[in-house]
């Protein structure tokens, strides 16, 4: 667990060669960025945004001719109201009362018309909204499973939780309380302005004179606002983040009594983000009042001009009344249009992080014209010329010459960071070799597709995963396909059955987040017991062994002469009794094999595997 977190820092501008450093999620924690890449950044979230629209651009159009009908029929009422007061009112007098039947009629009308529209929209609106949400929402979860260990060991869990609920829940927000509240206000400013024009040029000009200075005001807070909004999506990740790791390691938390240390960490982080968030809401503070009270001296400017109007004769009572009416009605969307807008910036900001995300490209990408292995498989792997690096620059292979025969068991040994683990990571293709090639049964690893693979190379890590749902679901994610009856036959082959049905409901108990109801060593078998069902070609123990205790290795001995029976097996091994069912050793030291040969042979000389084995012998004593 990280013991401090950091805020994010601005960063200096970039050369426009250097676009690759702001791709995906690079840019993610800075605050200040440059215009040219905060062009590119928007540019990229429109066309996330057009890509989620496009499927229901149809129901979006429809939604957008209901609300400008809805519009127009709220622009009625000035009208109605002025023509009521300049005509229906005086011919009332004159005892003709059709008029102000009719100006009644027209307002009633045009309020139904309106109420009938914004229901019409909201109802459409939602289910775009929910529809592209919905749609968004999987292609996080889908493509952050497609990219590869190497980005998920440097971008925590935390901060995928982060795009999947506080962002979305961001453009939820926006979608569901002011899309209604921003293309009713564009509309009713556009439209009154228009009317009013049309009605009263000098009086006209005098009522849009405020929007000048409201347009310097909302310039001010898209810069402001912009930047702070960036800060708090990347601090609301930090707390999920910190919250995500202190609940995972909650364990070890308990055991070095670290409540308070991480209490204190969470609590910084946390206030970092109240800060950003109070930042936010100064700035929003600032510009609605602004707003509001260049609205209000225009409507007040506009009623005193109009009143001398009125005075000298060149304007009409009602047309004064029509014209107050319509300047109170656009300067009052104004309000909801800044908190449109404020929410608006927040979204944006989340748009932009979950853009990246999506950006991302797997490290291990699928191939383009896959190939299958031959049938049947029989599993002889091959490592060409192979080298790797997790950073650049820095080897963790060299140049590696490998073949093992289809149906070996290999055990490769040596010091932690020898390259044990790597190897079997290449051979399952979580990563791609720097330079050469990986192949099984002849074919590149790297050009099967990743079910062709799955299919023929099975892992088994030190640390079993297991999913809440019960033990029989478990082991059938060797095999989705397999019936009850294979299920069992799987658990009792490698010795599992026993203590499996003597759980509370058997084969249907629930294991529990993580498998918390088993013990290591049950979990264990039912990880064999799950390879078993799959049955592949070649099965990989990443030191499948390492974290049990005596009874429960020996059990999982036991498991292992079933489970590696027939195919090619690759064992990662720490404790060297894990090594004595291998018909041939592997000895590696800074990313090269030192050693290779039969155990009996190895132990009978005076290399390292034979001074490794007797330091595990006097470990014993």
């Amino acid at each position: 667990m990280n013991n401090a977190m950091t805020s994010p820092t601005p960063l200096p501008d970039l050369a426009p060669d250097a676009d690759d450093a702001w791709r995906g999620v690079a840019a993610e924690d800075v605050d200040d960025i440059s215009t040219g890449v905060g062009l590119r950044l928007r540019a990229r979230s429109r066309g996330l945004l057009g890509s989620l629209i496009r499927p229901y651009r149809g129901w979006a159009l429809l939604a957008g001719i209901v609300v400008v009908i809805s519009e127009l029929a709220y622009l009625v009422g000035p009208l109605a109201v002025a023509y009521g007061i300049d005509s229906a009112v005086p011919a009332l007098a004159n005892g003709d009362g059709r008029p102000l039947v009719l100006a009644t009629l027209a307002y009633l009308a045009a309020g139904i018309i309106n109420a009938v529209g914004k229901a019409i929209f909201v109802r459409l609106s939602a289910r775009v909204t929910q529809a592209m949400l919905l749609d968004l929402r999987g292609r996080v979860f889908t493509h952050a499973q497609s990219l590869s260990l190497a980005f998920h060991e440097k971008y925590t869990s935390g901060r995928v939780i982060s795009r999947l609920t506080s962002d979305l829940d961001s453009l939820n927000d926006l979608a569901g309380e002011g899309l209604e509240g921003l293309i009713s206000g564009v509309l009713s400013v556009v439209a009154i302005s228009v009317t009013l024009l049309v009605l009263d040029v000098d009086l006209a000009l005098v009522a849009l004179a405020a929007f000048l200075p409201i347009l310097l005001a909302t310039r001010w807070f898209q810069h402001r606002s912009r930047r702070i909004y960036r800060r708090t999506r990347s601090l609301i990740a930090a707390v999920i983040v910190q919250f995500t790791e202190t609940m995972n390691g909650l364990r070890a938390v308990v055991s070095f009594r670290r409540e308070s240390r991480n209490a204190a960490i969470f609590a910084a982080v946390n206030d970092q983000n109240a800060d950003a968030n109070g930042d936010a809401l100064v700035a929003l503070g600032i510009y609605t009042p602004t707003v509001r009270l260049l609205g209000n001296l225009s409507l007040v400017a506009t009623m005193v001009l109009g009143a001398v109007q009125v005075i000298d004769g060149t304007l009409a009572i009602g047309v004064l009344a029509a014209f107050l009416l319509y300047v109170r009605r656009m300067y009052d969307p104004l309000d909801e249009l800044a908190m449109f807008y404020n929410a608006y910036q927040g979204a944006i900001a989340a748009l932009e992080k979950i853009s990246g995300l999506l950006e991302e490209t797997p490290g291990v990408p699928e191939p383009a014209d896959p190939r299958p292995l031959p049938s049947p498989t029989t599993g002889e792997i091959r490592f060409a010329g192979v080298e790797f690096a997790y950073t650049p620059r820095v080897p963790v292979l060299s140049p590696l010459d490998l073949v093992i025969p289809a149906g070996q068991t290999v055990a490769v040994v040596g010091a932690t960071g020898a390259g044990k683990s790597t190897l079997a990571k290449l051979l399952a293709r979580f990563y791609d070799p720097t330079t050469g090639s990986v192949t099984l049964d002849g074919v590149d690893v790297a050009s099967l597709s990743t079910t062709e693979l799955r299919r023929g190379v099975v892992m088994v890590t030190q640390e079993s995963f297991l999913f809440a749902g019960s033990v029989a679901d478990n082991i059938a994610l060797g095999r989705p396909s397999a019936s009850r009856a294979d299920i069992e036959a799987a658990a009792d082959a490698i010795g599992a059955g026993e203590f499996i049905r003597s759980l509370p409901e058997g084969f249907d108990t629930d294991v529990r987040k993580r498998g918390g109801r088993l013990s290591a060593g049950q979990r264990q078998l039912v990880a064999f017991a799950r390879a078993f069902l799959a049955d592949p070609a070649v099965l990989i123990l990443d030191e499948a062994t390492a974290s049990l205790d005596l009874p429960a290795e020996r059990a999982v001995q036991r498991a292992l002469g079933t489970v590696l029976r027939g195919r090619t097996s690759l064992i990662i091994a720490h404790r060297l009794s894990t090594v004595e069912i291998a018909e041939r050793v592997l000895v590696m030291e800074g990313g090269r094999i030192v050693e290779d040969g039969p155990p009996a042979q190895l132990l009978a000389g005076t290399g390292a595997f034979a001074t490794l084995h007797a330091a595990w012998r006097d470990s014993l004593v």
